[in-house]
Formats: C-alpha cells, structure tokens, sequence
C-alpha cells in the first residue's frame, strides 16, 4: 500500500511547504483539491514540484465536467514533465456544493456523466499526441496543423484515477478504462452514499479482477484519519484495507482549520502496513 496525504486548504505556498514536509516524511503522494472557486490546483502543484524530487503529485479531485478538457491536458502534461512524470489526475462529476449553481455550471448528472466522458477521451487522446481529432456531443475537436506540445512523461498516459459509484455498472465500467477508482459507496437502491468498508473494497477489489480489460496496475483508493502519533494504532486502522485490496491510503483532515496541526501531522509520517 501507498500513502498520500490531501491539503485541506491553504494557498500555493502552504501546498509548497507541506509538500516538501510529506516528501521528508517519507508519504508516497500529496494531493490538493480543485474547487470552482478556490486556490488554482495546478498553480499550487507546479510549486510543490519545483521543492520536491520524488513525492507524486495530484488533484483530489478534478470536476473534469466543468472544465475545457484541451485546458487541462495542457496543464496536467506541462506539469508531468516538470515533475519528471510524478503527475496523477484524479477525475469525477464534482460536488455540487462547491459553487456550481453560483457560476451557472451544469448540474444535471446525466449530462455531467456525458461531458467526463468526453473530457477523458480528449485528455488521452490529446497526451498520446496529433493527429488528434474528436466529434462527440458537446466537444468537437479538428485536427490542428500548428506543433502539439510535448507528450507527458508518462505513458501511455498520466496516471488518471476515476471516482466509482459503487455498485453502479456505467460508473464502475468508466473508472475500468483507466488506472484507479475512488470508491463511492450508493446507499441501498437510491443516490445517498455512505461512509467505505473493507468488506465494499474487497468487492471491488473481485469486480476489478474480474472485468478490467486494460493493461498496467489499477489501484483502488481509500481515504480516512490514522492517530499520528500512535504509530501502532495508525497501522492497525490502515491494515484491513490493506488486506481487503486498497493500494492507497490517504489522509484527509477535510474538517481542519488549523494548518499547523496539518503540518504535525504530515511529519509524523504515513500509518504504513
């Protein structure tokens, strides 16, 4: 298992100083979040790359629906070579209460579904390089005749992690196609979601096993709080799942306002298993 560590907020040099606190730590991956208002994701990451050697770098998450997808292959593949390919993208509908009804973005989810879909196909598409041209519902892409930019380091593509609606087929078979799932778990037969167990990722884990198609390691990735500073107790929460087939844990202080107490614990290190 892997360890990243989620920045609940804070501004670019927040992200560079607690980056270079994780890499210290020895924590596999920082990530920070990508609202419709907020602190510019990959202005913050491009610092922390430039701090950091080895740490991978990435979105939790990316509301790819809402965004011009040519926009951020162009960000996610600078940033790629930057980094020296330490770049993951993780991509999902997005959470509506993040200002989407106030700077009028789409909310229907069927058509947020269709515009990610979409929006993968350019990403890729647009990283392997040109001849590159696309004719959906909602993007059309000609064939352009001036240089692409380079390829990102990373083939075939950046690595790209893909939010799952547990047990829905249509959103499970989306995160199939690509290198990892953030599981979210339905709530019985209708759209509330509820809190992951080990149990619903060893599931998961059987459903991968049985229906992914494409080539490369998949993770599946799992988020929760370790007590720092009970380096036995820490790993004991992790283990389980460990041992149901997460491949990464991250920490995720969501409710902390207190960024000193974030930086404690990013220096105390990940749980580890």
């Amino acid at each position: 298992m892997k360890y990243g560590f989620v920045l609940p907020r804070g501004d670019a040099r927040v992200a560079v100083q607690h980056a270079q606190a994780a890499e210290e730590a020895g924590w596999d991956g920082f990530f920070v979040w990508e609202g419709v208002w907020s602190v510019d994701a990959w202005v913050a990451l491009t610092a922390a790359a430039m701090r950091t050697e080895r740490i991978r770098l990435g979105t939790l998450i990316t509301p790819l629906p809402r965004m011009r997808p040519w926009k951020l292959a162009a960000e996610t593949a600078t940033l790629d070579h930057l980094s020296g390919g330490r770049v993951i993208l993780s991509v999902g509908l997005g959470a509506l209460d993040t200002g989407y009804e106030e700077f009028g973005e789409e909310t229907d989810r069927k058509t947020r579904a269709e515009l990610l879909d979409e929006g993968l196909d350019i990403l890729t598409g647009l990283w392997r390089g040109q001849p590159f041209r696309y004719d959906g519902k909602h993007y059309h892409v000609r064939e352009t005749d001036f240089p692409p930019p380079p390829k990102p380091v990373q083939q075939p593509r950046i690595t790209t992690w893909v939010v799952g609606a547990w047990p829905r087929s249509a959103s499970m078979k989306r995160a199939l196609r690509y290198d990892g799932v953030l599981p979210m778990i339905m709530e019985g037969e209708g759209h509330g979601f509820r809190p992951a167990t080990p149990e619903d990722i060893r599931q998961i884990k059987a459903y991968v096993a049985a229906n992914r198609m494409e080539p490369g390691p998949f993770d599946i990735v799992v988020e929760g709080l370790t007590p720092g500073e009970d380096r036995a107790a820490a790993t004991a929460a992790v283990r389980p799942w460990a041992e149901a087939g997460a491949t990464w844990w991250i920490e995720a202080m969501w409710d902390s306002y207190d960024l000193d107490a974030v930086l404690a614990r990013i220096r105390q290190g990940p749980p580890g298993v």
